[in-house]
Formats: structure tokens, C-alpha cells, sequence
């Protein structure tokens, strides 16, 4: 080895080192920012590192590709937290485009020369790449509203998902039966690129936590694939950890929602629903200064998020609202269940913004034992994971699904824009409930309102 290789080597085993304890300080979020600092650090080491590859011969490429690649990620990166959601499918779809590119190519340049893992490894990063690029730019487009969020269905849709997909790995197989025709090569791409569409159109908008971390996995694994044929450790390594730590996730996200691992690798889930709920009474709408009385007086009182909370942009409203019942020794706390939002942690991440002490977040298992305790709870635009049909319904699409069981606190007061379903269209009883006071408006105005209203009771 060169003194260049021992370098790049060198500086391989540090970025990949960075990756694991930036993936470790990630497990909490007293350490998270500093995990993300480690994370980028080591990336920039690895870019930084193969700078130095003795196959180089030029670099203005490389410096084209830099200047391209900074010109659009800094913009992007500079989006609301609101946003998070969609920019991270993005970034999927990018980091999945390139990966397939890149196995592209080296088909291109190597044609069938290659060794039988290698093979198999360029294979596994195109497929998997391809239907990743597709599938994140669809989930980015219902997160961003640019296509609708509900589930798009269509007459024969799981035959054609099935037959695209055994097309799929049928061009895979025959392509390494016979790595000389190109035909099979390119039959398994398109079908991949395809398949990535069909695999999240029939999938709701208010399933996308699942999808992410799922879509997540797939880039990552597409990475170490590519690590794999280019023989590059590092790649390997991040690429490994991060399809594996996004295929953990998605395990547990799925718990957090009662569904199969398997109807979402198939695409089987967020299908056209037809609640079977039953639902007697009449909403009851209440006014801000009643709600403010009941909150100026309380004991304690549990804020529970939702997308309503994100799109909304209150988070730093809520902040302000529970600053103010903290001086007036009300018990404040904020309950985040594993799925609200639109990504894993979504909620967390909205929260943190707005300094919310992570001490005053509780997750379901913790907050649920309290709730019969707990004078008032606020919930600001969540549906599902709080519809206790979900506990007390056999017969509901969401029956099985933990929720936070706010519908046992002493009063409930639930912030909307109006009575609409949400994304999942099921109705919610929790909505109809005696206990239940309905608050109607923006988020983010009502919060306000409330501040002002609490300061003069």
C-alpha cells in the first residue's frame, strides 16, 4: 500500500468510528445534537479521505459535483422544521439516485467481468435504489401536499404490485443466470422504478412514519450494496448501520400502529377505509374563556401533539402557554406518542425547537397511568392515537393500536381547525364524548388566545 491508501484507509476507520457513536448519541436526546455533529464529522472525513484515492486522475468532476451537491442541499436544508418530514424523503430519494447511478454505471463500464458477489451486490443496489427513489419522491409529494395524502387505489392494484414484483426479481435472476444480456439488466430497473410508485400511492399520509424509516433502510441497504461493489469499507459500514438501524425502526413503528411488517413491505396497508364505528351525541364546542378557567385552575394539565401541532406551527405557542401554567404551579407535561407527525420523532423534534425541556416529555407507556389524574388534557391536532375505538372497538381498522388515553383525564379539550375526520377518515369518539369540549380554529391562534385569556383569570 501507498502512503495515499494508508491515508484514505485512515481516514476511512474514523469516519466509520464517527458513524457509531454519532449512531449511539442518537439513542437519546440529551445527546442527539452531539451525535449529529459526530455523523457529519465522519462524513466529511470520508469525503475528505477519497480525495486521496489513487484513482483519481481529475478532479473537476469532483469539484463540479461539490459545488452542484452544496447549491442544492444548503437550500434545503433551510427549510422549517414543519418541513423535516418531506426534506428527509428527499434526501432518501438522493442518496437512493445516486446509489443506483452509481451500480449503473459500473454495468456499463464492467458489462458481465464481474466476480458472482459482486454481481449479486450491483444487483440488490439498483433494485433496491430504484424503487427507492420513486418511492420517496411519492412519499415527499403527499407530505408536501403536492398530490393527495389519502391512500390512491385502484381495481386489480395487488395483482399488478405482485406480478411487477416477481418481474422484478425474475430480470434480477435471469440477469445473473446471464450477466451478458443487458435486457434483464434493465427490465429489473424499470420494474424497480415502477414498483417504488405503486409500493407507497396506496399508502395514507398519516401511515408515513412507517414509510420513512422503511424507505430509510432501503437507501441505506442500497449503500452498503454499493460499498460492496466498489470495495469501499466505509460505505459498507454507514451503509449497514443505516439500513439496519432504519429496518429496526420501522419494526417498531409498526408495533406503535398494531400492523404487519409484512403489509408494509407489500404495500398492504392505508387501503380505502370504511370505519365501522358507531357514533351517538353531538360535538360540544367550547369557548376560550372557559377553557382558559378550566386551565388556570388546574393541578396538571397534558399537552398532546399531533400534525395538527406541525402544520400549524405551534409549537412555540404551546411553549408559551405551558411556561405560563408553570408559574402559576400547574404540573405541566407533554405526551408524544411514537407515531404523531409524519416522521419517527416528529414531535420530539417540533418541541425541541421550541426549548420544551426534554424532562417534560413523557411517551405513551409513561403518561397513559397518569391521565385518570390529570385534570385537563389539551390535545392539539391529533386523531388517531388518541381514538379510543382503537381500545374499545374490535371491530375498527386501527382495533389493537396503542393510544394515549386522554378520554380518561377529567376534561378534555381538543384544538381543531373543524369537524373534519383527518387523514385516516375514521371518526373519532373520543370527539363525541361528555368529557370533551371541542375548540375550534387554528392551533396556533387558539394557543395564543389561551395565553392571553389564562393571564387575565
Amino acid at each position: 500500500m501507498t502512503d495515499a491508501q494508508y491515508f484514505l484507509e485512515g481516514t476511512y476507520l474514523i469516519a466509520s468510528c464517527l458513524f457509531v457513536l454519532g449512531l449511539k448519541s442518537l439513542s437519546h436526546p440529551d445527546t442527539a445534537r452531539r451525535g449529529m455533529i459526530l455523523a457529519a464529522a465522519g462524513m466529511a472525513a470520508a469525503v475528505f479521505g477519497t480525495l486521496f484515492h489513487p484513482d483519481i486522475h481529475s478532479y473537476l468532476f469532483i469539484v463540479i459535483g461539490l459545488v452542484v451537491g452544496s447549491a442544492i442541499g444548503i437550500p434545503m436544508a433551510m427549510v422549517p422544521m414543519t418541513a423535516m418530514p418531506q426534506r428527509t424523503a428527499l434526501s432518501h430519494a438522493f442518496g437512493a439516485l445516486a446509489a443506483s447511478m452509481v451500480g449503473i454505471a459500473e454495468y456499463v463500464i464492467h458489462g458481465g467481468a464481474m466476480g458472482g458477489i459482486k454481481m449479486g451486490a450491483l444487483g440488490l443496489e439498483v433494485m433496491l435504489g430504484s424503487l427507492t427513489v420513486t418511492g420517496s419522491l411519492i412519499a415527499a409529494a403527499k407530505l408536501q401536499e403536492v398530490m393527495r395524502g389519502t391512500p390512491i387505489m385502484f381495481k386489480g392494484q395487488q395483482i399488478l404490485n405482485m406480478g411487477l414484483f416477481i418481474a422484478m426479481i425474475g430480470s434480477f435472476t435471469a440477469w445473473l443466470m446471464h450477466p451478458g444480456v443487458p435486457v434483464y439488466f434493465y427490465t429489473m430497473a424499470a420494474c424497480a422504478f415502477l414498483f417504488g410508485v405503486l409500493l407507497v400511492i396506496p399508502i395514507g399520509a398519516a401511515d408515513m412514519p412507517v414509510v420513512m424509516s422503511l424507505l430509510n433502510s432501503y437507501a441505506g441497504l442500497s449503500s452498503a450494496a454499493t460499498g460492496f461493489v466498489l470495495g469501499n469499507n466505509v460505505l459498507i459500514i454507514a451503509g449497514t448501520l443505516d439500513g439496519f438501524s432504519g429496518f429496526i425502526l420501522s419494526i417498531l413503528m409498526c408495533r406503535a400502529m398494531n400492523r404487519s411488517m409484512t403489509n408494509v413491505l407489500f404495500g398492504g396497508f392505508g387501503a380505502p377505509l370504511t370505519a365501522d364505528t358507531t357514533v351517538s351525541g353531538s360535538m360540544r364546542e367550547v369557548g376560550l374563556d372557559d377553557v382558559a378557567v378550566q386551565l388556570a385552575y388546574a393541578n396538571q394539565v397534558v399537552f398532546v401533539p399531533g400534525y395538527g401541532m406541525a402544520t400549524a406551527q405551534a409549537q412555540h405557542a404551546v411553549r408559551e402557554l405551558g411556561n405560563l401554567l408553570e408559574e402559576r404551579g400547574v404540573s405541566v407535561k407533554y405526551a408524544i406518542h411514537p407515531v404523531a407527525g409524519r416522521m419517527p420523532g416528529h414531535m420530539n423534534v417540533l418541541l425541541a425547537e421550541a426549548n420544551v425541556p426534554y424532562s417534560s416529555l413523557y411517551e405513551m407507556e409513561q403518561i397513559n397511568p397518569e391521565l385518570p389524574s390529570t385534570d385537563v388534557a389539551v390535545v392539539i391536532g391529533a386523531n388517531d392515537v388518541v381514538n379510543p375505538d382503537a381500545r374499545d372497538n374490535p371491530k375498527s381498522l386501527i382495533a389493537g393500536m396503542p393510544i394515549i388515553e386522554v378520554d380518561k383525564a377529567k376534561s378534555v379539550v381538543v384544538l381543531k381547525r373543524g369537524k373534519g375526520k383527518g387523514f385516516s377518515g375514521l371518526e373519532n369518539p373520543l370527539f363525541f364524548k361528555p368529557v370533551t369540549g371541542m375548540l375550534y380554529g387554528d392551533a396556533k391562534a387558539s394557543l395564543t388566545n389561551l395565553t392571553q385569556a389564562v393571564q387575565k383569570v
